[in-house]
């Protein structure tokens, strides 16, 4: 992981032409701030969506091809700054056959100092990071991967067996990557590619790498989803009847992906990441399955409908 300073430094992405740093945010009146867990089930599995924070940037890297006009009253309309936005960070802690498995390492502060919130939410639950088994992350960007080395290199989920796609650990993390695709300034593709070498450092000997479609766990497999990176997968938990499908990166805020059909930026190959985007959207529509966007607002959980224009985002009544 960046330290803090150079993470802040290198991977805040530009508003307009001059780079901005995200501050804190503060919660007046509120010791702490609010909580960042979220309880549920699947079926016979437990489920807890742990924050790590926030991240963003301009709605344009998320929103590459929409029309400039549409994008401001888009947002507007859903009461959202035009000049930025903000994504979440929705990790997944699962708890099934004897084991705690953690989906998406999350971010640390590899792409600003909002992050890194996983390890005191983990506490929020009574649980420490030897508490952890098994890490999978869908992808190697560094908000995926950011909390697999500790501030002094150490590996950060002492215990953790840690899986990634092969895929993109051949693109990402055996080679230099070139990321000229990315709508951002060449020193932040620069400072990502490497944010993702030195988050991985502490487990590249130990990596356990797979090929999308595999099933890591009973109860959990990987989809392929195919665009964003060359290996990103999804996942899906299942339980008798239940499922709960996570899309990873295949969108990245409803308001703009889903919602409409505008593609993100970031995305590596567009054609295959839209025929990914809508393949597996299509399967939550018809299979009418429990949903859990990594980027959309905590925590994150909800729907999907199909309508004219493509799809909508219906998010799930609060659970108490």
């Amino acid at each position: 992981m960046l330290t803090a300073a150079s993470a802040v430094a290198g991977l805040a992405l530009p508003t307009g032409t001059a780079f901005v740093q995200a501050a804190p945010v503060a919660s007046p009146g509120i010791q702490g701030g609010n909580v960042g867990h979220y309880r549920f089930r699947v079926g016979d599995i437990s489920a807890t969506v742990l924050s790590d924070g926030l991240i963003g940037g301009p709605p344009r890297v998320y929103a590459s091809n929409a029309p400039e006009a549409e994008l401001q009253d888009v947002l507007r309309r859903a009461f959202l700054p035009t000049d930025r936005m903000t994504l979440n960070l929705n990790t997944l802690l699962i708890e099934t056959s004897g084991r705690r498995i953690l989906l998406e390492a999350g971010a640390g502060q590899t792409m600003g100092p909002q992050g890194g919130r996983i390890f005191e939410n983990l506490a929020g639950i009574g649980l420490r990071p030897e508490d952890i088994d098994v890490v999978v992350v869908s992808h190697t960007h560094p908000d995926h991967v950011g909390n697999l080395r500790t501030a002094d290199g150490g590996k950060a989920f002492p215990r953790a067996s840690v899986f990634a796609p092969r895929a993109d650990w051949d693109f990402f993390v055996r080679n230099s990557p070139d990321l000229s695709y990315m709508p951002v300034p060449e020193d932040f593709r620069r400072n990502f590619a490497a944010a993702i070498k030195r988050s991985v450092e502490p487990v590249i000997d130990e990596i356990e790498l797979y090929e999308a479609g595999a099933e890591i766990v009973p109860g959990l497999t990987t989809l392929p989803a195919f665009g964003h990176t060359p290996g990103m997968a999804n996942f899906l938990v299942q339980s008798g009847s239940d499922q709960l499908l996570l899309t990873a990166d295949l969108a990245y805020h409803p308001i703009v992906n889903v919602d409409r059909p505008w593609v993100p930026g970031p995305d590596r190959d567009k054609d295959t990441a839209l025929a990914s985007r809508r393949r597996i959207f299509d399967m939550a529509v018809a299979d009418r399955l429990l949903v859990l966007g990594f980027h959309y607002p905590f925590p994150g959980l909800g729907r999907m409908l199909k309508t004219d224009a493509g799809y909508a985002w219906v998010p799930v009544n609060w659970q108490f």
